[in-house]
């Protein structure tokens, strides 16, 4: 397997602050450069840019994925079996209201993850799975 670089992702947010309280907060993501208008945030390794906006949607197109109404645009990422189960637990003690509870998906199938879906303060739907077999990621 080769070594993944850090992607980089703009989010549109309507307040930066309540944004940084959810990101930073609940999800323990580290700062790096801001800006009146704009935050820097270490996602898990990952450079998510949180850009101020007036006018975002959030997006509310769904598919259908083993019974659940999946947000068609989402993005996250994926954790070892303990980093997720720690996320989890950490979301659910705060009260958090999931779009999808946390749950096992698939189960006994080659795809078979963890997986939970939650939306940001600016309706900005996240996703963070964690796969029984890791080297399954991209199985067919």
């Amino acid at each position: 397997m080769s070594v993944l670089n850090p992607f980089h992702l703009a989010l549109p947010v309507h307040d930066l602050d309540a944004a940084a309280d959810f990101y930073c907060g609940a999800l323990g993501c580290g700062t790096g450069r801001t800006a009146e208008r704009w935050i820097d945030l270490d996602f898990f390794g990952h450079q998510v840019s949180l850009h101020l906006v007036e006018d975002h949607d959030g997006g509310a197109a769904t598919n259908p994925v083993d019974g659940d109404a999946v947000p068609a645009r989402h993005f996250g990422v994926v954790l070892h079996m303990g980093d997720w189960q720690a996320l989890a637990e950490r979301l659910q003690t705060a009260g958090t209201d999931f779009l999808i509870e946390p749950k096992v998906r698939f189960e006994g199938e080659v795809g078979e993850q963890a997986t939970m879906f939650l939306r940001d303060p600016s309706g900005n739907a996240l996703e963070f799975k964690s796969f029984k077999d890791p080297a399954l990621l991209f199985a067919s």
